[in-house]
């Protein structure tokens, strides 16, 4: 699974991790997502994310 990265902030989504303060479990793939989650960090949704090489 890819790690995914805020275009605004620099945060990175990491699978592995996950989201668990947002309700997203460790292990959750980023289009695996709800499209209503935000940015922790800035609050920019999913469509300002771009994939980490």
């Amino acid at each position: 699974m890819k790690k995914y990265r805020c275009i605004p902030c620099g945060y990175e989504y990491d699978p592995q991790v996950g989201d668990p303060d947002s309700g997203v479990a460790p292990g959750t793939a980023f289009e695996d997502i709800p499209d209503d989650w935000v940015c922790p960090v800035c609050g920019v949704g999913k469509d300002m994310f771009e994939p980490v090489e």
